[in-house]
């Protein structure tokens, strides 16, 4: 079974991406944690049920990871031209405790399985050969952590609940399909559109927001 983990704002860099989610939110996010291994860093927000929100980035501090970071964001051009376009909240992780289990017959899907950090590996998590979001960002990353826990109490909880998450797309009835082949909990409503775009509506101290 895969589990909604959690929504991903990909950034051209942290700073615009934490104001874009101030200016949805009416929320500060603050810092999480840097991914040495892949040359990015991010902030972290609670959004209930075991669910969070990463605002991820290039790290400019970091070295140059030894394969493709994850998220699309090798390619910078297209990460500012979604931007650009509106489209921060571009992806989302789900979790499984059975990842080879789970890519068994989507290889073509997911990507390879690429167990981090490197030196000393403590989850594993699905990225294609050149670094891009899994079907354009249609469908989710993998993420599976290898029987541990969490670590939910060290990321902030401003009081931000998510409500509904919807992904629009071109072909819906295609990706059904997709979905259909896959034992997704909760995974994002599907509506057509005439570009990929993911909406989250969040509850917030100051009232419902969407994050986009």
């Amino acid at each position: 079974m895969l589990k909604l983990d959690h929504l991903t704002v990909i950034a051209p860099s942290l700073a615009e991406g934490v104001a874009h989610v101030r200016c949805c939110l009416g929320l500060n996010v603050p810092f999480g944690r840097r991914h040495d291994y892949m040359g990015t860093h991010n902030h972290l927000l609670q959004l209930g049920d075991g669910v969070y929100l990463e605002i991820v980035a290039v790290d400019p501090e970091a070295a140059m990871p030894r394969r493709s970071r994850w998220f699309g964001l090798d390619d910078q051009k297209r990460v500012r031209e979604d931007w650009n376009d509106g489209r921060r909240l571009r992806g989302w992780v789900a979790r499984t405790d059975l990842i080879d289990v789970v890519m068994v017959g989507h290889p073509d899907v997911f990507g390879a399985k690429v167990a981090l950090p490197d030196a000393d590996p403590s989850f594993d998590f699905t990225i294609p050969e050149d670094g891009s979001l899994p079907h354009d960002g249609a469908v989710p990353s993998i993420i599976d952590r290898r029987g541990k826990p969490r670590a939910m109490a060290g990321i902030a909880d401003l009081g931000a609940r998510l409500r509904s998450f919807t992904l629009e797309y071109p072909d819906p009835t295609a990706l059904q399909a997709i979905y259909r082949a896959l034992p997704v909990d909760r995974p994002p409503e599907i509506r057509p559109g005439p570009q990929l775009r993911y909406r989250a509506q969040i509850e917030t101290p100051a009232g419902l927001k969407e994050l986009t």
